[in-house]
């Protein structure tokens, strides 16, 4: 990987492309009010076209950067990413550099106005959630001129450095288990997959070696919002009465993992003889489980801690770094829910 060096869109390029002044644009961008909507909205568009960020500390720092590090997840309820952050935060607290957070909600539209907004304050680095951006959110990482790292995903092309597992790995991997365990019937349960991009690269690589073996998966029930036992509760019930056939169910994730669990307990079914069950992230806050759910941790500490040392040693290389790709690898717990052949 090479030295980046890309340019920056100005100001002036905002203009010319709005059809309006430079000192226009400038009373656009830095919110002022004396300006029409339809100026402003045709100001806002030309910036996103170019790619342009306002710059929050002109003039107000030599080395025009400041030290946060701007990290932009979709979640922090989620139980995946806290744990991502612990590992930024045990790194940047022994440099002089601050971590802030951006919550993108998992909506594309919402990840480009945060990104634009950090971006604008000239933080020292980025670390953001996936590889999956809209075209304009690219542009902003590609023209940034700041180390960038891209985190919990390696399954497609980075724009500067990565950490991450590969989810679709992580679903072949999963498959072959199960198939060997000598289950059958099997159901998928989850999030909606076209927003969850990560979920959904784990189910297609699922469902990759699931038809090579010649076997389809039998039910498939999906939820919006976040993820809760009583979600996974209902879903599992859900698939069990459309599907009696079933001796397996895989789970998006640990948490509506433990819902099913719970469900299929009170219905006095043996696990996994009966019924096998696993999920994906490896929680340990579900230690407490009558059983433990078959999963595969998805290196969330290691990983925040790998993205917050590229971005110290980019930041320390200045000029001279070099962009990293590190790829982490999930074991396979298979816990009390997946038998081991």
């Amino acid at each position: 990987m090479n030295n980046r060096a890309p340019h920056q869109p100005t100001l002036a390029e905002v203009s010319e492309v709005a059809g309006v002044s430079a000192m226009t644009a400038s009373r656009v961008l830095n919110n002022k009010e004396d300006v029409s909507e339809a100026t402003r909205q045709r100001v806002l568009e030309a910036a996103k076209a170019v790619g342009y960020m306002p710059n929050r500390i002109a003039g107000s720092l030599a080395s025009q950067r400041v030290n946060l590090v701007a990290v932009i997840v979709p979640s922090i309820s989620n139980m995946v990413f806290p744990e991502v952050m612990t590992g930024i935060t045990e790194v940047l607290d022994k440099t002089g550099l601050q971590p802030v957070v951006g919550i993108t909600g998992y909506k594309p539209g919402k990840e480009e106005k945060v990104l634009y907004e950090m971006l604008s304050w000239r933080p020292s680095g980025v670390i953001i959630a996936g590889l999956d951006h809209t075209e304009s959110c690219n542009d902003m990482l590609r023209s940034s001129n700041m180390p960038i790292v891209e985190i919990m995903d390696v399954d497609g092309a980075a724009v500067d450095s990565v950490v991450g597992i590969s989810h679709r790995r992580a679903g072949r991997q999963m498959a072959k288990a199960i198939l060997k365990a000598g289950f059958e019937h099997i159901a998928f349960l989850g999030t909606q997959l076209a927003q969850d991009i990560r979920a959904r690269k784990r189910f297609e690589g699922f469902t990759e070696v699931m038809a090579k073996a010649g076997i389809e998966i039998e039910d498939r029930e999906f939820y919006s919002g976040g993820s809760t036992l009583v979600k996974g509760r209902e879903m599992t019930k859900k698939v069990m009465e459309r599907s009696p056939e079933l001796d397996f169910i895989y789970y998006s994730n640990d948490l509506i993992g433990a819902g099913g669990l719970l469900y299929i307990l009170s219905k006095g079914l043996k696990i996994p003889s009966q019924m096998g069950m696993a999920g994906f992230n490896k929680l340990k806050m579900l230690d407490g489980l009558p059983l433990e759910l078959a999963s595969m941790d998805s290196c969330r500490h290691e990983i925040g801690r790998k993205a917050a040392e590229i971005i110290v040693r980019r930041v320390e290389a200045g000029s001279e770094g070099v962009s990293e790709r590190i790829v982490l690898d999930p074991k396979i717990s298979y816990g009390s829910t997946l038998r081991r052949r």
